[in-house]
């Protein structure tokens, strides 16, 4: 099963979309009564990437993105005319898509995992998918 949807993302930050993973792994058990599946969360952009991260403390996101922007600083030297290598440097550190094992309808995230689309190029209107096999 696959879906899509659309995110309007900020100019740059973590959107958590672990809900929608959620949703998705619901629907396939619900479709399909398949007992142990794979959900990979997938983002078709190059200014952009999907990861799993704490979701319980905010500042965790703050921080990645305090780290990345450190990390990867727009250059003068970039040749790059759209001027946002920063921004594919940070999707290409990050990825393009996480796997989660699903077990019956639950996503097998830890307790403190969320998964997050993040934006470094925005704003957006931005698209994710969601495999479950």
């Amino acid at each position: 099963m696959i879906q899509t949807f659309s995110l309007n993302t900020p100019a740059e930050g973590f959107i958590d979309i672990t809900a929608a993973a959620r949703k998705a792994a619901l629907e396939f058990y619900e479709q399909t009564g398949q007992e142990d599946a794979l959900c990979t969360v997938y983002c078709p952009h190059t200014t952009a990437a999907i990861t799993i991260n704490e979701n319980a403390d905010p500042d965790v996101q703050t921080d990645l993105l305090y780290a990345l922007k450190k990390t990867y600083p727009d250059r003068p030297e970039f040749r790059h005319c759209e001027g946002n290598s920063a921004a594919h440097l940070k999707a290409s550190c990050i990825g393009s898509s996480v796997q989660v094992p699903v077990q019956r309808d639950t996503l097998l995230l830890g307790i403190w995992q969320g998964i997050y689309f993040c934006e470094f190029d925005g704003p957006r209107r931005r698209t994710c998918i969601i495999h479950i096999r």
